[in-house]
């Protein structure tokens, strides 16, 4: 049976998050790609030069877990060997969205602080977690998508210097859709509270506690699995 057919209710939902990303403008011009898991060796995955608003059913790309297409009129997204280490070293991993979200792209560019290593917010801080900076590299490479490597077992969100954001999650791509959508807003926030002073974190005590929405909620927590055990781990590395 074709992938087209045997996940035509899914492609819907992918192509309606592409189109989010458009409408958002999370993405312009080419920019951005996505992809989800369907099976163990088989990605739906967004093509190569196509605006994201203008992507439609059979647009789409079913690849394998070595890059190579399987069923699909269009070539995939330049940005495959990215997304060939995302899947590959986490097995975890369901679905990824990567964007160019302008609050939260701010921080690709600036040499402050990144704030989006902090605890600020509980639903940032149980859903999306901290945001690491991965080092610049031209785009669509083999080394752009090596960067990514020291960060990988540990982190769920991204940023990737001078460029753009990647979240993944093992979860599928209406919830990586709907942090993504969150992270901007939490950046959009703490664009806002600059103007007014220094930013206020959550305590490390707060922090602890939030365990309790993790397991409440039946929420993983981020990166590879057994790698974190708690949000303390997540946020306090150095213990």
């Amino acid at each position: 049976m074709s992938y087209y057919k045997k996940y035509s209710e899914q492609i819907e939902t992918f192509v309606k998050v592409c189109h989010q990303l458009s409408a958002n403008k999370y993405v312009t011009g080419f920019g951005g790609n996505a992809a989800w898991k369907m099976e163990d060796n088989v990605l739906l995955i967004t093509p190569t030069q196509m605006n994201k608003g203008d992507i439609q059913h059979d647009d789409v790309v079913f690849i394998n877990l070595k890059g190579e297409k399987l069923e699909g009129k269009n070539r995939p997204t330049g940005e495959t060997p990215m997304y060939m280490n995302f899947f590959n070293e986490r097995p975890d991993v369901q679905s990824v969205v990567h964007c160019h979200p302008p609050y939260t792209n701010a921080f690709t560019i600036t040499k402050g602080d990144n704030h989006l290593m902090r605890p600020l917010f509980p639903e940032t801080i149980t859903e999306v977690g901290p945001v690491p900076v991965v080092p610049f590299a031209q785009p669509l490479t083999q080394e752009l998508a090596d960067n990514f490597l020291p960060f990988l077992q540990k982190y769920n969100a991204f940023l990737m210097e001078n460029h753009g954001l990647v979240i993944l999650s093992p979860l599928d791509i209406k919830w990586t859709m709907m942090n993504t959508e969150l992270l901007e807003m939490t950046s959009l926030h703490i664009h806002s509270a600059i103007v007014h002073g220094d930013i206020k974190e959550v305590s490390r005590e707060e922090v602890r506690a939030m365990d309790a929405i993790m397991t409440g909620r039946n929420l993983p927590f981020m990166g590879a699995p057994g790698v974190n055990n708690s949000l303390e781990d997540v946020f306090y590395p150095e213990g």
